[in-house]
């Protein structure tokens, strides 16, 4: 296997490149061959990961209170993100599996993908120290850190609107997303929200739940 290829992926030439693969190497793959698996480097890669992107989220969102910074962190340090990015490097083309997880599609598995992902952070420490470690998790997250800073304050407009529209009995209040542009790592959406096929607001905002509270804040502000 050409690891030099996701050496390219991820930006970083290890030193010693066993530890790159020892990051690839699932439990299933190791069992078979006898080898170490990536258990210990995840387990390291895990402590890295949240020190740094705490560290990262101190230092630049100082507008943040402690408990938004924690729900921050635990938004874009979850199996959800962390498996993306490992997809976003093709890390799926790179890991050493057993047979059965072969067979059942282990490398697109997304528990597989963000353990490879915490293991290769810690790979590039062992190898190279922090400053390249830093590198690597601040250019990986950075994008997703500023879309959840700007959502993490936003208070739920959607479930006041709802209060209020509902206050005289039920109603039928609908969130549609009527546009969509801009590059995938910045795009922006347009929703619209109805009362019972009638149009109330439009919103805009760089996720769809973003523009849908925007569409319900601007129909609260009408009302």
């Amino acid at each position: 296997m050409n690891l030099s290829l996701l050496e390219k992926n991820i930006g970083y030439k290890f030193n010693n490149i066993l530890l790159l693969k020892q990051a690839l190497t699932h439990t299933s793959y190791a069992y078979e061959n006898n080898c170490e698996s990536n258990e210990k480097l995840e387990f390291l890669g895990d402590s890295i990961l949240e020190f740094v992107s705490s560290e990262y989220l101190y230092k630049n969102y100082e507008n943040l209170k402690e408990g938004e910074m924690t729900k921050v962190r635990a938004s874009v340090v979850c199996e959800e993100s962390l498996s993306k990015l490992a997809k976003s490097h093709n890390f799926s083309d790179f890991l050493y599996l057993g047979k059965s997880e072969i067979a059942n599609n282990g490398n697109l598995r997304k528990a597989v993908l963000e353990d490879a992902f915490e293991a290769v952070i810690a790979a590039i420490y062992l190898d190279g120290g922090m400053e390249p470690t830093k590198k690597f998790i601040v250019e990986n997250l950075k994008q997703s850190i500023e879309i959840s800073s700007k959502n993490v304050g936003i208070k739920d407009y959607k479930t006041v609107l709802q209060e209020k529209l509902q206050v005289n009995g039920n109603v039928n209040i609908k969130y549609t997303i009527t546009n969509e542009s801009g590059p995938d790592h910045n795009k922006k959406f347009t929703a619209k929200v109805e009362c019972n096929g009638k149009y109330l607001a439009n919103g805009e905002g760089n996720s769809k739940k973003h523009a849908q509270m925007e569409a319900a804040r601007k129909a609260l502000e009408i009302l």
